[in-house]
C-alpha cells in the first residue's frame, strides 16, 4: 500500500474497530522494514496499538517529506490535526487510522499530548529550514522522536519518569544520529540541522555545506555532533536492563544502531556530504550477536 492511497482510505464504519486495526497493520507490511523488531514478536493489544501508532507517524512523516504531497502538507497535516482533535473530543474520527488510534487511546490510556507533539514536529519540518541552537535543535527532537517511544513505553506498561527519561535520551540520541548520517540528504531538502552556533563555532557555513566542501572544519564540527550523540546514549544505557522481554531486547538492539550509525560517520572521518554511511546485513548481525535475542 502506497501512502497517498492510504491517506485516500476512508471510514465506511467508525464502529470497525477491527477493521481500523487490520488497516494500520497492512499499512505496517507494507513497510515492515521500518516496524520495531520486537513489536513483530507480540501479540493482540500491544501490537495492534504499536500499529495505530506506526500508522499514525508513518503517514504524518510523509506529509512533510515525501513528493507527492508537495503543496498540501500543511493542509494535511492540519486535517490530521482535527482528527487527533476527534480522538480528544470522543467524536468520530473520518480516517481508520484515527479510528484505531481512539481505540488504542482509551484501552492504555495513552496522553495525547505526545501524538500532538509529534505533528507539531512535522508541521516544523516543512516551515523551518534552519537551526540557530542547539537548544531548538533538541527541542525538535523533544517532539519528533521522544513521544515515539513514551509511547511504546506505556504501551508495554511503563510510565516511571526515570524509564521515560532515558527513552527520551536514546530516542534524541537517535534522531541526532540520523541528522549526521543524512547532512547529504537533508540539504537537496534545503533543511540544516546542524546548529548556526555550532558552524560559527567551527568555522564552517551553510555555503561550504551547499559547495560540498569536506574540509577539517567539517570533521571537527561532525566529530562535536556525533559526540553529543553518544553521550545521550549513554544517558539511556541503563533502560534495557529495566524492561521486559522482547521490549528490553528491542531497545538494547535500537541503541546498538545508533552508536554503529555513528561508528560509521567516525569511520568515513566524519564526512558524511558526499556518501551516506548505512548499515548492512553484516553490521546489524553484529549487533544481533552482541545482545542475543534471549531475555
Amino acid at each position: 500500500m502506497n501512502t497517498l492511497s492510504a491517506y485516500e482510505a476512508r471510514v465506511a464504519d467508525p464502529s470497525d474497530v477491527e477493521g481500523a486495526y487490520a488497516f494500520c497493520e497492512s499499512l505496517v507490511r507494507s513497510h515492515y522494514e521500518n516496524f520495531p523488531v520486537a513489536s513483530r514478536l507480540l501479540f493482540g493489544r500491544a501490537r495492534r496499538a504499536i500499529a495505530a501508532l506506526y500508522g499514525f507517524a508513518r503517514l504524518s512523516d510523509d506529509f512533510a517529506d515525501e513528493p507527492e504531497y508537495e503543496g498540501v502538507r500543511l493542509e494535511r497535516l492540519e486535517e490530521w490535526r482535527r482528527e487527533l482533535a476527534a480522538v480528544r473530543e470522543d467524536g468520530v474520527p473520518g480516517h481508520p487510522v484515527f479510528v484505531a488510534l481512539r481505540d488504542a487511546v482509551k484501552k492504555f490510556a495513552l496522553p495525547l499530548e505526545p501524538f500532538e507533539d509529534l505533528l507539531s514536529a512535522f508541521t516544523q519540518d516543512v516551515t523551518k529550514k534552519r537551526y540557530e541552537s542547539f537548544a531548538e535543535v533538541l527541542d525538535y527532537c523533544r517532539r519528533s522522536a521522544n513521544p515515539v517511544g513514551r509511547i511504546v513505553l506505556m504501551v508495554h506498561g511503563y510510565r516511571d519518569p526515570e524509564l521515560l527519561r532515558m527513552s527520551d535520551a536514546i530516542c534524541t540520541g537517535l534522531q541526532l544520529a540520523n541528522f549526521w548520517q543524512d547532512m547529504s540528504v537533508d540539504l537537496k531538502k534545503d533543511r540544516i540541522y546542524v546548529p548556526r552556533e555550532d558552524f560559527e563555532r567551527f568555522g564552517y557555513s551553510e555555503g561550504d555545506m551547499f559547495r560540498g566542501a569536506a574540509n577539517e572544519a567539517l570533521r571537527a564540527l561532525t566529530a562535536f555532533e556525533v559526540a553529543r550523540a553518544r553521550r545521550l546514549f549513554a544517558q539511556g544505557r541503563a533502560l534495557p536492563s529495566k524492561l521486559r522481554w522482547p521490549l528490553s531486547w528491542e531497545i538494547a538492539l535500537t541503541v546498538r544502531g545508533g552508536l554503529a550509525i555513528l561508528d560509521k560517520i567516525e569511520a568515513q572521518g566524519f564526512i558524511t556530504l558526499g556518501r551516506r554511511p548505512a548499515l548492512g546485513k553484516l553490521d546489524w548481525l553484529r549487533a544481533l550477536l552482541r545482545h542475543g535475542v534471549g531475555p
